[in-house]
């Protein structure tokens, strides 16, 4: 490392302590460009005595001495110092890496050596957006229970999901969030149980940084069935069978009783054959 960057990191840790705060606040989308300020003034005839160094933490981002720009690796082809505006930094794209605190050191000549004539700290948040969620339908762990789940991913920073119905927070069941390690992106779901009894309109929110993104769904009770006319008439049918069988069966047994009883009224006992001739003698 050269000697001017060792005294800017030296000025760099020496401010932070003595600042504790920082002069501005940039939120980006990853991808997007971001413009810091520096907002110092000058006059064309200093940039030959100026020295300026923008810096993110504890490493270099970019640095302008006498009239020479230098731009460390890991941002060069995208990044840009805008002299005409007073010294702004530029990049573009934003990784979710570039996140934290920036710094914009400018020392001027004076008497044969470098004093500090300019500080300023921006911080950046860098958010990665969220895919709207996707509202998908379960297995119903009951006859009268719904079961959803809500579940999105590729955001930044780490989200916070709820469920909403008329402004009111519902409770959620097995709410997961969980971060890739490698593109620090985060993935959450959540899932919700609903009484079926009546209509719903339910809100899945994901709040993240100052960003947010949610979706909304509608469930309806499905209205009752009507009677099944061809099953109604099925019955009908049915019933009149079963009472013309009931009646045609009660009159033949009251029709065979009736012949029965015909029957054992012709065949009435006189006494034996020998008593009526005897009589007749």
């Amino acid at each position: 490392m050269s000697t001017h960057s060792s005294t800017v990191l030296l000025v760099f840790f020496v401010c932070l302590f003595v600042l504790c705060v920082c002069d501005f606040q940039v939120s980006k989308s990853v991808k997007e460009k971001v413009s810091l300020p520096c907002g110092y003034n000058f006059s064309i005839e200093e940039l030959e005595i100026l020295r300026i160094y923008w810096q993110k933490d504890n490493e270099m981002v970019l640095s302008f001495i006498s009239g020479e720009r230098e731009v460390w690796p890991k941002y060069k082809n995208r990044t840009l110092l805008d002299i005409t505006d007073n010294f702004r930094l530029m990049i573009l794209p934003l990784f979710l890496s570039d996140r934290g605190l920036y710094t914009c050191v400018v020392q001027k000549k004076e008497k044969g050596s470098y004093v500090l004539k300019h500080l300023t700290s921006v911080a950046l948040f860098v958010r990665a957006d969220f895919l709207v969620p996707n509202i998908i339908q379960l297995e119903e762990p009951s006859a009268d229970i719904k079961r959803i789940m809500c579940l999105t991913s590729g955001g930044f920073p780490k989200p916070r999901l709820t469920w909403l119905e008329d402004g009111k927070e519902l409770s959620g069941i097995n709410t997961t969030i969980s971060q890739d390690p490698e593109t620090e992106l985060y993935t959450v779901s959540s899932k919700l149980d609903f009484n079926m009894t009546h209509n719903h309109s339910i809100v899945c929110h994901i709040a993240y940084g100052d960003s947010q993104v949610s979706k909304n769904f509608t469930w309806e009770k499905p209205p009752e069935a009507p009677p099944d006319r061809n099953h109604f008439v099925t019955i009908i049918i049915i019933s009149t069978l079963v009472v013309l069988s009931a009646i045609f069966i009660a009159h033949r047994c009251f029709t065979r009783r009736k012949k029965a009883s015909r029957r054992g009224n012709n065949g009435i006992y006189l006494g034996p054959a020998e008593a009526s001739t005897g009589q007749n003698v």
